[in-house]
């Protein structure tokens, strides 16, 4: 059995090559997990993207008295209404080590279809992890799940080393080996500063919010407005995802906001399931719910992906869609798709007592040394589900340069 935490001397990728030689495994053997609070990112060695991007909880439509596990929560014929979760995960630590055993069996045995006893298992944990949770992971490693060899590794810097091989071998930043990490996962958002493969633990700036309470925020405004939809989480969370996007002047767009019926650009309907004809929630017009589009240079991301599950509802004519269909539970979004992620940005504006994403990011420089200030600010790279929404960077450059 070989078990290696966190090394300065060699970090990530690197390590698992030596890990893989010491144990004579091949890559494929060497099984790749980002235990993440929202979705568990699984696959092998050596591959580009991961296998298995799935949930991380268990959930129970309110039709069944079955609990869900991982992938059958988002299968084709799962019942998203009123689901009642149980997380592994809270507030970014593992507390609950009975619900990760279930949802890692299923992953690594009925997804991967891996032998845990003849496979090693690189695994990245959320920084500053405590020493009471990282015996309780060990022991979900080695003594319940059996796998041979164990390395953890923290998110920055796997995404430093990820990012620096993609850069040409005679470029700057490669040389310097430097660069911040923001991450805005599920739980919280952390700005890391990493130089040679080792985040520097002095420099981590932390912001308490994350892809969970935006998703919670988007509930109490929705249910505040039009309809109660406060136990419908993965609801809501499809709705934030497809919907939400990041406004470059929010002042502006708050006036648009105010407009009525087609003069505002930011109106949208999100058709909720019925549990008949569809078990999805969709965007009832994806053209009008990509007119906030035409505000800017094309600035921002194309949301073309952004499809309806079964198709029936984007095809309607424009005199239908001004017919009330009593058949259909919907609610109508505004102002609300900008200003749930603006919470990223501006705390302080909804009564938090927290620094803003730029701040966080400026403080974490700062505590490092001066002469790396300029190498951190050219080299920030953004990850994490959060960071996903349209024009996320755009403002976070934008911000940064006030």
């Amino acid at each position: 059995m070989r078990y290696l935490r966190n090394s300065p001397l060699s970090v990530g990728w690197f390590t698992v090559v030596r890990l893989v030689e010491a144990t004579k495994q091949t890559m494929s053997s060497v099984v790749v997990v980002d235990n993440g609070g929202g979705l568990i990112k699984a696959g092998f060695g050596g591959d580009r993207d991961p296998a298995v991007v799935v949930p991380n909880c268990l959930g129970r439509p309110a039709s069944s008295k079955k609990w869900l596990v991982a992938d059958q929560l988002i299968a084709a014929d799962a019942d998203f209404t009123s689901v009642s979760l149980r997380r592994p995960i809270d507030r970014g630590y593992l507390i609950n080590p009975d619900v990760q055993r279930e949802i890692w069996d299923r992953v690594f045995r009925s997804l991967l279809r891996a032998d845990p006893s003849s496979s090693s298992l690189l695994l990245v944990e959320p920084l500053f992890n405590p020493p009471s949770i990282q015996r309780a992971t060990d022991e979900l490693v080695f003594e319940d799940l059996g796998f041979r060899s164990l390395f953890v590794a923290d998110a920055p810097s796997l995404v430093h080393l990820y990012e620096t091989s993609r850069l040409p071998s005679d470029g700057f930043a490669a040389k310097a080996q430097c660069s911040l990490v923001v991450d805005c996962g599920f739980s919280f958002t952390h700005a890391a500063p990493v130089v040679q493969n080792f985040t520097l633990n002095y420099g981590i700036r932390r912001l308490d919010l994350g892809g969970k309470a935006l998703t919670n925020y988007l509930k109490e405004l929705v249910s505040y407005r039009s309809i109660n939809l406060m136990d419908e989480t993965m609801i809501i969370d499809d709705a934030k995802e497809k919907l939400c996007f990041v406004s470059l002047d929010v002042l502006h767009d708050l006036q648009l906001a105010r407009k009525s019926g087609k003069d505002n650009p930011f109106r949208c309907t999100y058709v909720l399931p019925d549990g008949i004809t569809h078990t999805r929630g969709f965007v009832k017009d994806v053209d009008e719910a990509q007119r906030f589009l035409s505000l800017t240079d094309g600035c921002c991301n194309d949301l073309s992906g952004m499809q309806v599950v079964d198709g029936q509802a984007d095809t309607e004519k424009a005199e239908d869609r001004k017919k009330v269909d009593f058949t259909k539970s919907e609610f109508n979004l505004t102002n609300e798709r900008f200003l749930v992620p603006e919470m990223i940005f501006c705390p302080a504006d909804l009564g938090m007592n927290q620094a803003g994403l730029a701040e966080c990011i400026v403080r974490a420089i700062h505590s490092c040394h001066p002469h790396l200030h300029p190498v951190l600010f050219e080299r920030i790279i953004l990850t994490g589900g959060s960071t996903l929404f349209p024009r996320f960077a755009e403002r976070l450059e934008k911000t940064c340069d006030h």
